[in-house]
């Protein structure tokens, strides 16, 4: 190679170097900036009377989580839905329950990413579990997101609204949407569970019934500092001794998923966490969360706890194209 060719290749790389650290200072100071323009220190607390048109410019908008408390106070279900109320009406009904042997489903293990066990059990069989009448090997959660409130208890849609009317309101007039929650799920389990790190593509109402929450959250624009590998899926399957298998999906696609626990994060391995600002909130029976679009959360529980939640779909705009955007880069350009 001639010395004119060999200085060409290496003013290439030095300037190729020279974009890749200008991009990572970029996705260094954007959340940053984030911090300083708009974003809480901490997760406030509000409560109604508040319009859709209030509601709408200072958290949907600004796509800002809040606690709102006294919202639903006139439910039937903070009142009624304890275990002997539950176990008279909807008892002998077959729900789907998740089951894992560590309390993590949808979440990092080793080198996969592990799925529960749904197992088909009637509501007062989990219930013996849940307070502890029979033992059982494993962690059990009502977790199905598919609208399993209205799709397999639907004896108990009239404890609760079928939507929130002030939320539906500021949708369907700032966006046009137009339609109902697409989904209204039903949330029941021990203390051991926990819900890994991810984000939803909806606008979430979380409405805890029974005992507490407890999120962790952290916004669409601290993305930079958050890993995502891909793992090949996998679902728990337990056998007749009581331990669990993990059997591999086959022609499955990888999922990319977050492989960082929030509790106890190895910043070793993954040291960008270190810019992170997690929020901790938790979320008392008779308060409601509400968590935007996009945000990454983890989510632990007091034993037993009871929640409804109401997934409004997210508007694909400009925001969800920034996000895009910053996903992308911090994808490609690796570490910060």
């Amino acid at each position: 190679m001639s010395i004119l060719k060999l200085n060409s290749s290496n003013g290439n790389v030095m300037a190729e170097n020279k974009t890749l650290d200008a991009v990572k200072k970029c996705l260094r100071d954007f959340p940053l900036e984030a911090r300083e323009l708009y974003l809480n220190k901490t997760v406030p607390c509000v409560e109604p009377p508040f319009s859709p048109l209030e509601f709408y410019r200072e958290w949907i908008g600004p796509n800002k989580p809040c606690v709102i408390r006294n919202a639903f106070s006139h439910w039937p279900a903070l009142s009624k839905w304890n275990p002997s109320h539950l176990r008279e009406v909807v008892g002998s009904k077959v729900i789907s329950v998740a089951v894992t042997p560590n309390g993590y489903a949808d979440a990092v293990n080793q080198d996969r990413f592990v799925m529960p066990e749904e197992r088909l059990m009637t509501f007062s069989s989990l219930l013996d579990v849940v307070e502890g009448k029979v033992e059982s090997r494993g962690v059990f959660y009502v977790q199905k997101q598919c609208s399993n409130l209205t799709e397999e208890l639907p004896e108990l849609t009239g404890d609760v609204e079928a939507h929130i009317p002030w939320m539906s309101e500021a949708l369907v007039f700032f966006f046009s949407l137009g339609k109902l929650p697409d989904a209204v799920n039903f949330w029941l389990g021990e203390a051991s569970a926990v819900t890994s790190m991810h984000k939803d593509h909806y606008e979430n109402l979380y409405c805890v019934i029974t005992g507490e929450k407890h999120f962790i959250l952290l916004p669409p624009s601290d993305r930079p500092f958050i890993p995502y590998e891909h793992y090949q899926p996998a679902v728990y399957r337990q056998r007749e001794d009581g331990d669990f298998d993990v059997v591999d999906v086959a022609d499955s696609d990888k999922v990319p998923w977050i492989p960082l626990d929030p509790l106890k994060p190895d910043l070793e391995l993954y040291p960008d966490y270190r810019l992170a600002c997690p929020l901790h909130v938790t979320v008392k029976a008779g308060e409601m969360l509400y968590l935007p679009s996009l945000w990454f959360h983890h989510v632990r529980q007091s034993h037993g706890c009871i929640a409804v939640n109401f997934w409004y779909d997210m508007e694909y705009d400009i925001k969800y194209n920034y996000f895009q955007l910053v996903e992308s880069l911090a994808g490609a350009v690796g570490p910060l």
